[in-house]
C-alpha cells in the first residue's frame, strides 16, 4: 500500500515571497482596471491635443514638431514627446479614443509599479504596496492617467528619475545618475521646464548621501548635467536650426521662437505671472489664477485633487528624518526620505506660489512622492511601535488624514454625506488604539493596522471611484464630485466641477475642432506675419510628411 503523503507547509521565506508576488500582481491588476475601465467615456478628452495626435498619424513632420494639423500650420504649446507615445499607438491600432488614451493609462500603471519597486527595495513589500496604492487611489492621478494631457508621461519619467537617483546614491553608480538625467531631460520634452523642478533635489540628495568621495560625486554630477542638456536640448536645437519658413509656427510663442516658448509662456512666466499671450485668469487676489500661498494645495481647487494624504506625508517625512538623524551619511533610508520629501516640498512650493497659469491637475506630479512617504514612513513607524514617539507620529498621521478627509468631503455636502462622519470617527478611534500599541495583542494589532489603512484610504478612494465613473473632457478637467470654486482662472466663482463645462464623450472630433483651434490662434499668427520680414514668415505646408 502506498504511503500517504501530506502537502508540505510553506516555509516562512517562501510564504513571504508568495505574498509579495500576489500583492504586487493585485496592485497592478487593480490599477490597470481603474485606469482602463470605461476609458472611452472620456471620448477625445482634451480635443486640442487629440487633434495633434491625429495630425501625427498622418504626417511624420507633424509628428516631430507636434503640429496641430497634418498641414503643419502651427504646433501645440508644449514640446511633443507626450504626443509621440499616443501617436505611435494610433498609427499601430488606428486613431480612436482607445488607442489614444490606453498609452496614458499604461503610463499610470508603470508609475505605480516604479513607486512600488522603489519603496519595496529599501522598506519592504508592505511599504511598497501601500505606496503604490496611494498613487493608484489619488483622485487626480486617476483623472490624468485617463486623459491625453502631457502630465502622464511627465510623472512617469520623473518618478523613474527619482528611483534612478536612489539607485545611484546606493551604489555610487555614474550609470544610474546618467539615467536619471536622461529621464529628466526626456521629461523636458514632455512638458518643458516643469521637469527641471526636481533637479535641485537630485543634486542635493546625491551630494549628501552618494557613496563616492565628494570630488568624485561632483564629477559624476557634472557628467549627469551634460547628459541632461543633451537629452533635453537635442530637439530644441533641431527646431531652432530648422528654417522657420519650412516648419510650423511655434504655438504659444510670440515670435515663432521655441526659446521664447520655453522661457516665456511655459517657463518663468508661470512663476511670475508675466505671460504675454496668456488666456488670462480672473481669479481672486494674489494671482490671476487664484490665491497663492502655503495653503494653496489645500484650498477648494486643489484640495480634493491631491491633498488627502499630504498632512500624513509631511508628518511621516519628519518622523523618518528624525529616526535616521544619527545614521551614516550614506544611509539609503534617509536618502529616500530626502528624495521623495524634497520632491514633494519643492514641487509643492512651486505650485503654491506660482503667479502664472496653473491648473489643479498639475498636482498629479506630487502623487508619487506622497505615496512613497506614506508607504515607507507608516511601515517603518509600525515596526517601531514599541517606541512612544513612533506611536505618536503614526497616530498623528492617521488622525490628520481622517480629519482632513472629513473637511474635504464636507466641501461636497450633497455628495454621499454619510462616510465623512464614519471616516472621522474611525480615524480618531484608530489613532487612540495606536497610542495604546504595547497593550494590544498581536491579532488586535493587525486589526488596528487594517482599520488605519481603511480610515486613511476611504476618502480618496471614494473620490477616485467618482472620477473614473464620470466622463471628462475639455482643457481643465477636475477629479471628484462638484465643489464650490473660490475664484480660480477662467470661469472662477461658478459652482460645480472645476474647469469648462463637460462635453459628452465622443461629441467632439478633432476635424471639427480644427476650425476652433485655428480661430483661437490665427490672430497671433497673423500678428507675427505682419511684423516679421518676408524671409522669416512661416508657410503652410501643402503636402503631408
Amino acid at each position: 500500500m502506498a504511503a500517504i503523503t501530506y502537502p508540505r507547509a510553506l516555509s516562512i521565506r517562501a510564504s513571504s515571497a508568495l505574498w509579495t508576488r500576489i500583492s504586487f500582481v493585485a496592485l497592478m491588476a487593480v490599477t490597470f482596471f481603474l485606469y482602463v475601465w470605461g476609458l472611452d467615456r472620456n471620448g477625445w478628452a482634451n480635443a486640442y491635443y487629440a487633434a495633434a495626435v491625429q495630425a501625427g498619424t498622418k504626417s511624420w513632420k507633424a509628428f516631430f514638431f507636434g503640429s496641430l494639423d497634418a498641414s503643419n500650420f502651427i504646433t501645440v504649446d508644449k514640446s511633443p514627446a507626450f504626443l509621440w507615445v499616443m501617436e505611435i499607438s494610433a498609427r499601430l491600432f488606428g486613431f480612436n479614443p482607445w488607442s489614444m488614451l490606453v498609452p496614458q493609462a499604461l503610463e499610470g500603471v508603470a508609475t505605480v509599479a516604479i513607486v512600488y519597486i522603489a519603496v519595496r527595495r529599501w522598506f519592504g513589500p508592505a511599504a511598497g504596496v501601500i505606496a503604490g496604492a496611494v498613487v493608484t487611489l489619488t483622485p487626480v492621478a486617476a483623472l490624468m492617467f485617463r486623459f491625453n494631457n502631457p502630465d502622464a508621461l511627465l510623472v512617469l519619467l520623473l518618478t523613474a528619475a527619482a528611483y534612478a537617483t536612489l539607485r545611484a546614491t546606493e551604489g555610487g553608480s555614474t550609470r544610474w545618475l546618467v539615467l536619471a538625467a536622461s529621464l529628466i531631460g526626456t521629461g523636458f520634452l514632455a512638458k518643458m521646464l516643469q521637469a527641471f523642478v526636481i533637479v535641485p533635489v537630485v543634486i542635493l540628495v546625491y551630494l549628501i548621501a552618494g557613496r563616492p568621495r565628494l570630488p568624485q560625486r561632483i564629477k559624476q554630477l557634472v557628467i549627469a548635467g551634460v547628459t541632461l542638456v543633451a537629452a533635453s536640448g537635442w530637439w530644441v536645437a533641431v527646431v531652432e536650426l530648422w528654417p522657420s519658413a519650412d516648419r510650423p509656427y511655434i504655438g504659444g510663442s510670440q515670435d515663432n521662437s521655441l526659446v521664447n516658448l520655453i522661457f516665456g509662456y511655459n517657463g518663468f512666466g508661470r512663476l511670475t505671472g508675466n505671460e504675454t499671450g496668456s488666456v488670462g485668469g480672473i481669479g481672486a487676489a494674489g494671482s490671476r489664477w487664484g490665491l497663492t500661498g502655503w495653503n494653496r494645495l489645500f484650498l477648494n481647487e486643489f484640495g480634493g485633487q491631491i491633498s488627502w494624504l499630504i498632512p500624513a506625508a509631511i508628518i511621516l517625512l519628519v518622523a523618518g528624518l528624525w529616526f535616521t538623524v544619527h545614521a551614516r551619511r550614506t544611509n539609503i533610508a534617509r536618502a529616500s526620505y530626502l528624495m521623495w520629501g524634497g520632491s514633494l516640498l519643492v514641487t509643492g512650493a512651486v505650485f503654491s506660489f506660482a503667479q502664472g497659469i496653473i491648473h489643479p491637475y498639475y498636482s498629479v506630479a506630487l502623487a508619487p512622492a506622497i505615496g512613497a512617504l506614506v508607504g515607507a514612513g507608516s511601515v517603518e513607524l509600525w515596526k517601531r511601535r514599541g517606541d512612544l514617539l513612533a506611536r505618536l507620529f503614526l497616530a498623528g498621521a492617521v488622525a490628520a488624514s481622517a480629519a482632513w478627509a472629513y473637511v474635504l468631503l464636507d466641501r461636497s455636502p450633497d455628495w454621499n454625506p454619510g462616510p465623512k462622519i464614519a471616516i472621522g470617527v474611525a480615524g480618531l478611534a484608530v489613532s487612540a488604539l495606536i497610542l495604546a500599541g504595547p497593550l494590544l495583542q498581536r491579532r488586535l494589532a493587525v486589526s488596528v493596522a487594517a482599520l488605519a489603512l481603511i480610515a486613511t484610504f476611504a476618502g480618496p478612494t471614494a473620490y477616485t471611484l467618482d472620477t473614473v465613473s464620470t466622463s471628462h473632457s475639455g482643457a481643465i478637467p477636475s477629479a471628484g464630485p462638484s465643489v464650490a470654486t473660490t475664484g480660480f482662472g477662467p470661469g472662477a466663482g461658478n459652482a460645480g466641477r472645476l474647469g469648462p463645462p463637460q462635453v459628452a464623450a465622443g461629441s467632439l472630433r478633432p476635424r471639427g475642432l480644427w476650425a476652433v483651434v485655428v480661430a483661437a490662434t490665427f490672430s497671433r499668427q497673423a500678428r507675427y506675419r505682419a511684423s516679421s520680414p518676408p524671409s522669416s514668415k512661416p508657410t503652410q505646408a501643402t503636402t503631408a510628411g
